[in-house]
């Protein structure tokens, strides 16, 4: 099956996500998968907390300290050092981050939104 020249930028921003929250989160997805849709970069990520991240979830403080930390401070790290080369990459803008985690599954939906058609 033959790759198409919109799944191999997929799984470029894949790995732009990756190296982003690496880079400024410590800890990068260990799946991630991207799918474009008009304006939006959908990444489905899993294995995305640390070690010391599952430590502070056996308690419901915890739990909601890491659930604000993955969700909150993200979006804010996306407003405040802006993913260039993801916008270089689809040849747009980057606008917004809306992102969601499921701690307990450590799976995240995060929606990328451009101000322009990527797909």
């Amino acid at each position: 099956m033959e790759i198409t020249a919109t799944q191999q930028i997929e799984q470029q921003f894949a790995n732009l996500v990756r190296s982003y929250r690496k880079k400024y989160v410590g800890k990068g997805p260990e799946k991630i998968k991207v799918m474009f849709q008009g304006n939006w970069a959908i990444a489905h990520m899993s294995g995305s907390l640390s070690n010391i991240e599952h430590f502070f979830m056996q308690n419901e403080d915890g739990l909601n300290m890491v659930r604000q930390a993955r969700t909150q401070m993200i979006k804010e790290l996306y407003d405040h050092i802006q993913p260039t080369e993801m916008e270089e990459l689809v040849g747009a803008k980057f606008e917004k981050l809306f992102t969601d985690i499921h701690v307990e599954s450590d799976e995240v939906i995060s929606i990328f939104v451009f101000d322009q058609q990527i797909d």
